[in-house]
Parts: structure tokens; C-alpha cells; sequence
């Protein structure tokens, strides 16, 4: 029996075995369905589209971030305008043109090619940040300011508080000083017209009921001041000047301001302590205003020292 020819046959089963298992691997060893052709075009859309969507969120998300930087950097400089005060940078505008210009091409996202989106957006972000510092510097210094304003302010006031405080405690003692003078004075006035009363019934006061001539009222009063007070030339010297000033030593002298007679008492009728006749008797009147004198001022020449100074005794 002669035997088959098995070579010849060889290559076509070897060959058709590579088939085979190339064909199992892959899966295309039977002719797919149209369900499994949907399935799988679905999932090959689906793993292209997901990191197309992803770059077109995050441009979006840089536009609005873009946008709010923009505004941010527009109140800061509203709010340093609106403060009055000054900050230490040259400039408190910030310069966000080259974000505007990021602004505009991330608001075409829907018409912008989707690969070019990443680099935009890495772009934007980096512009934003930039903006963002420059706006914060300015922002802190405008807080700066305005503490350092307040500061002032408290200071200020608190000075204020003091000056106010010791002004018026200074008020208050010249007020207590005034009192205590007037006091003083009211008692010294008090006691020279109980002397002048005196002085005037003793035997060394003239009995003069008459209106005399300048040169005689300073008779009787170089007279009294010598026998009542022991004051000599010097002092005397010091009253003739005083009382020609005040009155030129007349008995009726009378001033609008309701002065009257040789030593223009204010009101006249004080002198009625040295007797009822002041109005007209210079003697009266001399005895009150020597009174008064060494009351008040100890001499005449005491007297015309204040006068001096301030126009008034």
C-alpha cells in the first residue's frame, strides 16, 4: 500500500494554526455582532471625550477666577481713592490688561480648538497669580494706613482729653485764687472803713463842709496822712500823682462808670462810711480813700505802682 505525501502538507496546517491563535487573540477569531460593535465604539468615545471635557471645565473655571482677580484688584484701588490715605506704592492702580486679554480668549472657549486649551488656561492662571500678589500688596498697605490712622486718631484725642482736663483743673484754682483775693480784699475794705470811720470823728480829721480848691484838698490830705498813718513827703508825693490822675483832687469829680469825688470810689456812695457828707465835704472823702489805700495797697506809693501797671487802683 504506498504511503501519502504528509511534507507537502506541513507549512499549510502550521500556517493555519498561527491564524488560528492570532485570530483568538485578538477576538476577531469570529465575526462580531452589532451589539459588540456599539458597545465598544461607545467606550472608545466615552475615553476620548473625558479629557477633552476635563481641559474645557478647567479654562471655565480659570475664566471666572480671571474675572474675580480683575475685580478684586478694581476695589482695592476704589477702596485706597475712597480712604484719602497714602500707601507707600507708587502706583495703587493695578495693571490686569494682560488678564483681559486672557479674559477674552477663555470667554471663546465654545469655538477655541480643545487642544489649545490647556496651554491658555496655564497661561491665565499664571497672569492671575501675578495680579492677585500685586493686588494683596496694596491691600495691606491700605490696612497699615488705616491703623496707623486710628492710632493717630486715639492719640489725638487722648491729648485732647488731657489738655481739657488740665485746663480746666487751672480754671478751677484761678477760680478758688479769685474767691480767696476777693475775700481778702472785701475783709481789708471792711477794716479800712471801720478805720476811716474812726479816723474821721478823731480831732485830727478838719472839719471842712465845703468844696475846696485842688491845692486844699492836698493840705488836708498831707495833713491826715501824717497824723493817722505816719506816711511822710515820699508818700505824699506818691498821692498827689495818683489823685491828679484819678481826679485832679476834685470833690465833685464824677466818672460815667459811677466813680466819684477825690478818690473816685466806685460806686461814690461807699464813702458814706466816712461820713454823710461825701458828696461834698473833701475831708470825707480823703479820710475813705486813705482808708481804702492802706487796705488795700498799704501806701500810696503802693497804690500808684498798681496804678501804673494797670491804669486802675
Amino acid at each position: 500500500m504506498p504511503r501519502l505525501p504528509f511534507r507537502s502538507a506541513t507549512p499549510v496546517l502550521v500556517c493555519a494554526g498561527l491564524v488560528a491563535g492570532m485570530l483568538a487573540t485578538t477576538g476577531a477569531a469570529l465575526p462580531p455582532s452589532s451589539d459588540t460593535t456599539a458597545s465598544a465604539a461607545a467606550d472608545h468615545s466615552e475615553r476620548i471625550s473625558a479629557p477633552l471635557s476635563s481641559m474645557t471645565e478647567k479654562g471655565a473655571s480659570a475664566l471666572v477666577d480671571a474675572r474675580n482677580a480683575v475685580a478684586e484688584a478694581r476695589a482695592v484701588t476704589a477702596d485706597i481713592d475712597a480712604s484719602g490715605l497714602t500707601v507707600p506704592a507708587s502706583n495703587t492702580v493695578v495693571d490686569t490688561r494682560a488678564l483681559g486679554v486672557y479674559i477674552d480668549k477663555l470667554g471663546d472657549l465654545d469655538i477655541m480648538p480643545t487642544l489649545l486649551i490647556p496651554a491658555l488656561t496655564t497661561d491665565a492662571t499664571a497672569e492671575i497669580q501675578n495680579v492677585r500678589i500685586t493686588t494683596a500688596t496694596l491691600r495691606g498697605q491700605l490696612d497699615a494706613a488705616i491703623e496707623k490712622k486710628a492710632e493717630e486718631e486715639a492719640a489725638a484725642k487722648a491729648a485732647a482729653e488731657a489738655a481739657a482736663a488740665a485746663q480746666a483743673a487751672a480754671e478751677a484754682a484761678a477760680a478758688q485764687a479769685a474767691a480767696e483775693a476777693a475775700a481778702a480784699a472785701a475783709a481789708a475794705e471792711a477794716e479800712a472803713s471801720s478805720s476811716s470811720s474812726s479816723s474821721s470823728s478823731s480831732s485830727s480829721v478838719p472839719s471842712v463842709d465845703v468844696n475846696v480848691d485842688p491845692a486844699s484838698a492836698q493840705g488836708i490830705a498831707r495833713s491826715m496822712m501824717a497824723a493817722n498813718y505816719g506816711w511822710g513827703d515820699d508818700q505824699f508825693a506818691c498821692l498827689v500823682s495818683l489823685w491828679n490822675r484819678e481826679s485832679g483832687w476834685r470833690v465833685n469829680a464824677a466818672n460815667s462808670s459811677g466813680a466819684y469825688g477825690i478818690p473816685q470810689a466806685l460806686p461814690g456812695s461807699k464813702m458814706a462810711s466816712a461820713g454823710a457828707d461825701w458828696q461834698t465835704n473833701p475831708a470825707t472823702q480823703i479820710a475813705w480813700g486813705l482808708g481804702y489805700i492802706a487796705g488795700r495797697y498799704s501806701n500810696p506809693c503802693g497804690a500808684w505802682g498798681h496804678s501804673e501797671s494797670n491804669g486802675w487802683y
